[in-house]
C-alpha cells in the first residue's frame, strides 16, 4: 500500500471491525503501521486492552490533529463506487483518520517536525479514551479534531446532556389492572409532557432539542409492569442546568438520572476557510488540555451512522491539503 495513498490507508482501516469496545485490531494495525512509517507511537491504555494513539512526527508537537478510531454498529466493510468510498467509518471517522496520517507524512516529509497525531477509543459511546487522553496532555498549542463538516472549519458545535428517565410503578395481576400501577404508563406521560417543554435556545446554535434514543420496561405482557425507563439525549446550546430547570415538570412524574454531560463549546477558525455551526457533539470539550480547539473533516454527517455512509473522494483528498493548510497557518 502506497503510505501516502489516502483513499487505500482509509480502506484499510474501515475493513477493521473497530466498533465501540472492539477498537483493539484497529488501533494495533494503526499503531504498527505508524511506528513503520517513523513515528514516535505511544499508547495510552483505556481499559480490557483498548488504548489511545500518540503519534509524533518529531520530538515536539505544537499542532495536534485528532480524531476517533471506533464506529458505531452494524460494521459493513468498504467498497469504491464511481467517486464515492462506502464503509463504516468513512465518513466518521476512518476516512478523517487516514487523511491526517497523510497530512502528518506529507508535512514530516518536508521537514516539519511539529505536528502529532492523537487517535482515541470510544467517542461513540461516552468519550473514555478523551477523557483518558485529556489527562496526559503533551503541551501542544492547538488541537485540530476531525468529524466530517464537509471540509468547512467549525465555528460552533452543541453540547450533550443525556439523561435515563426512570419510573416507578406496582406489579399486579393483568386481570386485575387496579390493584397495581404501570410504570410504562408513567414513562409515556412523562414523554408526553417533554415534547410540549420549551427549550433553551442561543442565537448561535439554535433551540434544544433532543432524542428519545432508548426505551424499556415490563417483566411480562400479563403483569401490570413495575418499572420501565427511557434515556433521552439533548442536544444543549448552553448549560445543562438550564435544560433541567426547563424539563422540572417532567422531573415531577418521573426520576431523572445523568447519565452524560459534554457542554457545547466555541471554534477558533482560521481566514481562508469556509465556517459553520454544527448540531453534533466531538471529544474537543473533554481534550481541553490539548490546545485550542479547531474542527475540521471531509464527509457529511448526515450520512454518518447510516446504512449508506460514504465519503467523496475529492473531498477526502482535499481533506489532506486543508491538514497540511491548517497546520502550516497554525504554526506561522
Amino acid at each position: 500500500m502506497d503510505p501516502l495513498d489516502v483513499v487505500a490507508l482509509a480502506r484499510a482501516l474501515i475493513d477493521i471491525d473497530s466498533t465501540t469496545g472492539r477498537e483493539r485490531e484497529a488501533s494495533l494495525w494503526l499503531a504498527d503501521h505508524l511506528r513503520s512509517r517513523g513515528f514516535r507511537v505511544a499508547e495510552q491504555p483505556v481499559d480490557d486492552g483498548r488504548f489511545n494513539l500518540v503519534a509524533l512526527a518529531g520530538e515536539r508537537a505544537d499542532v495536534v490533529l485528532s480524531t476517533h478510531v471506533d464506529c458505531v454498529p452494524p460494521f459493513f466493510p468498504s467498497r469504491v463506487e464511481g467517486t464515492r468510498l462506502y464503509g463504516r467509518g468513512s465518513a466518521d471517522a476512518k476516512g478523517i483518520l487516514a487523511a491526517q496520517v497523510v497530512a502528518a507524512e506529507r508535512l514530516r516529509a518536508r521537514g516539519c517536525g511539529r505536528v502529532g497525531l492523537l487517535f482515541v477509543v470510544g467517542e461513540e459511546r461516552g468519550s473514555d479514551g478523551a477523557i483518558v487522553a485529556n489527562t496526559r496532555p503533551i503541551g501542544s498549542r492547538f488541537l485540530v479534531n476531525g468529524e466530517p463538516t464537509g471540509n468547512r472549519l467549525a465555528s460552533g458545535t452543541r453540547g450533550v446532556w443525556r439523561v435515563r428517565l426512570r419510573a416507578a410503578g406496582r406489579a399486579a395481576h393483568s386481570s386485575r389492572p387496579e390493584l397495581g400501577l404501570s410504570a410504562i404508563d408513567r414513562l409515556i406521560d412523562a414523554l408526553v409532557a417533554l415534547r410540549s417543554v420549551e427549550l433553551p435556545a442561543s442565537p448561535a446554535l439554535g433551540r434544544t432539542f433532543y432524542t428519545v434514543g432508548l426505551i424499556s420496561g415490563g417483566v411480562a405482557p400479563n403483569v401490570v409492569p413495575p418499572s420501565a425507563e427511557a434515556e433521552v439525549l439533548f442536544r444543549t446550546v448552553g448549560p445543562a442546568a438550564e435544560v433541567r430547570r426547563a424539563i422540572e415538570p417532567v422531573a415531577a412524574l418521573v426520576a431523572v438520572e445523568e447519565v452524560l454531560e459534554v457542554p457545547p463549546i466555541e471554534m477558533m477558525t482560521v481566514a481562508g476557510f469556509d465556517t459553520a455551526a454544527f448540531a453534533f457533539t466531538t471529544d474537543l470539550a473533554l481534550l481541553g488540555n490539548w490546545g485550542r480547539p479547531l474542527l475540521y473533516g471531509p464527509g457529511c454527517v448526515e450520512v454518518a451512522h447510516s446504512e449508506a455512509e460514504h465519503v467523496e473522494i475529492p473531498a477526502l483528498e482535499r481533506a489532506v491539503d486543508d491538514y497540511v493548510r491548517l497546520v502550516d497557518a497554525l504554526l506561522e
